[in-house]
């Protein structure tokens, strides 16, 4: 792909929007289009010194490009309502299905490959596994109205007919990201994130006691990937995308995880290890809100994107972790 092609990036304010965005920018595209609501502080320092060429509102986007006449040559859509304690599910329905199949839309008109954000918290309780087959995603059961969301946009998606669709698509399953720019999160921070806190402030980190009769505490697993990992992945998708290496066939639904569950009491021994303190580790009930939906096991089937071509071996949970901590976190600095 020409780096003066010009590339649109939603959600671009956000962890995972402007972590891509940084990427691109890192390896030589600077055109770029960015689409969020900018309007908390907090957010700012994630862009501030982003290369882009316009810094557009959620709301304006397609005026906008109607307007000016500007058609990106690829779009990454990573902006969401992302928060699984928002039990108002017009709110996520609203931002999550209804502006996503606008975007889907927007560049099935106009041509444009997409690749969009999905979420394993489709997979609800993972009572059906964490298979990215298509044939399974009418079946989920989500817990919370998030998951929901994006599992009827996944649904919607897959019921679209050929000429209804972007040339080339990918609809990604996060599993559990953590890194750089993820100040501005609040609760829904990462673990990492939090325990890194937690030891800073007191020594010590507090981790949710189990139960369930088949986990002993801190042994819930999840599969938790870098974010680095996740851009490389995007970035390596737009390429093949770009570039009439990635068949028709190829288009569809994929996990983004390592494909390798850790625990969480793995996680924050790490953090420990990466500030060279002896582990300390307090263990608290889970909060009864969220206990009985709460998930004690995800591991992201990774076969399909290796079978579509993706080679590279991802970051361990201590590589990623030590990277985050000693690069981003200990100095408070921005991908």
């Amino acid at each position: 792909m020409d780096k003066s092609e010009v590339i649109m990036v939603t959600g671009a304010a956000g962890f995972i929007g402007s972590c891509m965005v940084g990427h691109l920018n890192g390896s030589g595209y600077n055109k770029v289009i960015i689409v969020d609501e900018f309007a908390e502080e907090e957010k700012k320092p994630n862009y501030l010194k982003k290369k882009f060429i316009a810094q557009i509102e959620r709301k304006d986007l397609f005026g906008w490009l109607d307007k000016n006449q500007m058609t990106p040559a690829f779009v990454f859509h990573l902006g969401a309502r992302t928060d699984t304690t928002e039990f108002d599910y017009s709110i996520h329905e609203k931002l999550n299905v209804e502006y996503s199949q606008q975007i889907w839309n927007y560049c099935t008109t106009k041509k444009i490959p997409l690749i969009y954000a999905s979420s394993a918290a489709t997979y609800g309780s993972g009572e059906l596994g964490y298979s990215d087959d298509h044939d399974i995603i009418e079946k989920l059961k989500p817990l919370n109205p998030y998951g929901v969301s994006k599992n009827e946009f996944d649904k919607w998606v897959l019921r679209q007919p050929q000429d209804k669709q972007p040339p080339y698509w990918a609809g990604l399953k996060f599993f559990n990201v953590y890194g750089p720019n993820e100040y501005h999160k609040g609760r829904m921070a990462s673990v990492v994130f939090h325990a890194f806190n937690q030891i800073q402030k007191s020594g010590k980190v507090k981790l949710f006691r189990s139960h369930n009769p088949l986990y002993k505490d801190g042994e819930q697993l999840r599969d938790f990937i870098f974010v680095d990992d996740v851009v490389r992945v995007m970035y390596w998708m737009m390429e093949v995308m770009s570039n009439g290496q990635w068949a028709i066939s190829k288009n569809g639904i994929y996990n983004l995880g390592t494909g390798k569950a850790r625990a969480f009491k793995d996680l924050v021994t790490a953090i420990f290890n990466s500030l060279h303190i002896k582990p300390n580790i307090e263990y608290i009930d889970t909060p009864e809100d969220i206990r009985e939906k709460y998930q004690y096991f995800t591991e992201a089937a990774m076969s399909k994107l290796r079978k579509a071509g993706y080679q590279q071996e991802f970051l361990s949970l201590e590589q990623g972790v030590n990277s985050y901590v000693k690069n981003f976190l200990v100095s408070h600095t921005y991908y």
